[in-house]
This record gives C-alpha cells, sequence and structure tokens, in this order.
C-alpha cells in the first residue's frame, strides 16, 4: 500500500498539473459514473492530502475523494507542458516512474503534438482531463464525490499527519500513543493515532530510535515517543522529495553509485535473516496483525 509520502506527491502533482483547470470527468469502467457526473465539468481549486487520503476540491464545494489501499494507482499525461510522475500508486508497469520524468520518457515531454488522452486501459475507475493532460485512476479502495463536511469527518478520525503539520501534533501525537497498552509497532500502522505511516517506515523508524516494536505505548516516555514523531517527520519528508523511500546514510550505498540501491534502502525492511547493518546480530521478522514486521533484537532489545 502506498505510504503517505506518495499520497502527499499526488496531491502535489494534481495541484501542480491540473489546479485552475475545468475537468471533464468520467468513469471509462463505469463504476463511479454518478460520482463522476457531480464533478464534470468544474474547476479543481485545490488538491491536498492527510495520510493515505487524497482530496481534490472543486469550485461547487464538493471533493474527489480517494485511499488506494493496496491495488491502487495514478497514471498521467499530457502535452509538453505536462511534467511530472507518470505513475504515483502501486502496482507501477515496467517503465512508470514516481520521480519526475525527464522528455521521451513517460511522463515528460510528448514526442509528437498532443492529441488528447488515450484510450482507457484496463479498469479505470476515474479519468479527469484538462486541455493539457489527463489523470487515470484504477484499483483504489475508495473513489467517491463528497461534500466539505463528509470530508472534514473522514480527516477526524485520523491521527496527526507527519507531512502535513498543525501546532500541538507531536504532542497529540505523544498522548495518543502513551494513552494505549497496544504494541507500539501495532501503534504506528493505526491511522487514528497517526496518518501515513505503513509498513516500510513502520520498521525503519523503531529501528532506527532504537525502540522494540513489542513495547506497549503506554510503556513509552514522552522523550522516546517524541523522537519516534520527529524522526517520522523527517523520514517521510525525504520520502515526499525523493519519491523513494531511503533510511540508510549514504555512507552504507554503493561506492560511487551516488543513490541508494534498492538493496542498501533500509536498515530491516524485508532483510530478515540478513547481519544487523549496525551490530553483529540477525534481522527478524513476525507476523502481526496479518502484515510483516521487521526489526533487529540485538539494537531494539
Amino acid at each position: 500500500m502506498p505510504e503517505g509520502h506518495s499520497i502527499h506527491r499526488l496531491a502535489r502533482q494534481f495541484q501542480d498539473v491540473f489546479a485552475g483547470h475545468t475537468l471533464t470527468v468520467t468513469s471509462p469502467q463505469g463504476r463511479f459514473a454518478a460520482g463522476a457526473e457531480l464533478l464534470d465539468g468544474h474547476e479543481l481549486l485545490t488538491a491536498s492530502a492527510h495520510g493515505k487520503q487524497l482530496f481534490l476540491r472543486f469550485d461547487h464545494g464538493l471533493f474527489l475523494h480517494v485511499h488506494l489501499g493496496l491495488y491502487g494507482a495514478w497514471s498521467f499525461g499530457g502535452d509538453e507542458s505536462f511534467r511530472g510522475a507518470s505513475s504515483i500508486g502501486a502496482p507501477r508497469r515496467i517503465g512508470e516512474r514516481e520521480t519526475a520524468s525527464r522528455p521521451g520518457e513517460p511522463g515528460g515531454e510528448a514526442p509528437g503534438p498532443y492529441s488528447g488522452p488515450p484510450d482507457p486501459v484496463g479498469a479505470v475507475r476515474a479519468r479527469l482531463v484538462s486541455g493539457h493532460g489527463w489523470a487515470d485512476l484504477r484499483g483504489a479502495t475508495t473513489c467517491a464525490a463528497i461534500t466539505e463536511p463528509e470530508a472534514a469527518a473522514v480527516i477526524a478520525r485520523l491521527g496527526p499527519d507527519p507531512l502535513h503539520l498543525r501546532p500541538g501534533d507531536r504532542e497529540e501525537f505523544i498522548g495518543r500513543i502513551r494513552r494505549r497498552k497496544t504494541a507500539v509497532g501495532l501503534l504506528l500502522m493505526d491511522q487514528s493515532v497517526v496518518a501515513g505511516i505503513g509498513n516500510i517506515y513502520r520498521a525503519e523508524v523503531l529501528f532506527r530510535q532504537g525502540v522494540d516494536p513489542w513495547t506497549p505505548g503506554s510503556a513509552l516516555d514522552a522523550e522516546t515517543a517524541g523522537r519516534v514523531w520527529d524522526d517520522t517527520v523527517a523520514a517521510m519528508s525525504d520520502g515526499v522529495r525523493d519519491g523513494r523511500i531511503v533510511t540508510t546514510p549514504s555512507s552504507l550505498w554503493g561506492v560511487g553509485s551516488g543513490k541508494a540501491a534498492d538493496d542498501d534502502a533500509h536498515f530491516v525492511y524485508k532483510r530478515e535473516g540478513q547481519p544487523c547493518r549496525r551490530c553483529s546480530g540477525v534481522v527478524g521478522m513476525a507476523e502481526i496483525s496479518a502484515r510483516k514486521l521487521y526489526w533487529c533484537a540485538g539494537c531494539q532489545g
């Protein structure tokens, strides 16, 4: 499932490319036909994210609310003025990329005259089209046209977002996590405690802060909980900037590479049975609430 940094990148791309434009909204698949009709022909004013929820606000007060879930993804394209990612979400097809494209690549400058979006391929739930580009949504868990009070109700059910900082959010997170006796490894995945963290950030932040994932939230002192929040803000902000999750320092990357290869990008995530990058221990893995949890007992004991 895309983590919060990807949804904030989505919001940024929609804001940059579609805000201020009147959009044609359709549902080639048909499942969103009624909602598309409500949004069709209206101007997109703003795009925003809270955790893993995307909100596109239109000029008549309605929102397009999207939660990608495990399989949802947006794909994009357009004319020479349309620059940005060709796809954001999961899974992406070969050749699609979440980072900005160069001319001649998917999502970069079109090689020839732009004649509008291509014919829909697959089950396109929603299609948004402006005079310069298009966006197709497939596989989302949630795709709905909702009112402003309904959008506010969705956000009210969520915890603070490390990428959408508001006064008091740090203290709110500390209070929410320390009020619960549930293992902190579960609490970080609870969107009502903190919005946007997924399996990778959960494993990596707890490792970087030396926190045992099985520790009850109520057993964390305020200082430790605050460090978890601060590191989450830093790690997810890096993800927004880079378009991928890299939690290791450059000293652990391949010599002369200039960027982290997939095998070098994380301390513990998907490294079960391999040596810990910090100690002589071995990275462990366990199932917790049907998700895989990765940690090092030596560093997080």
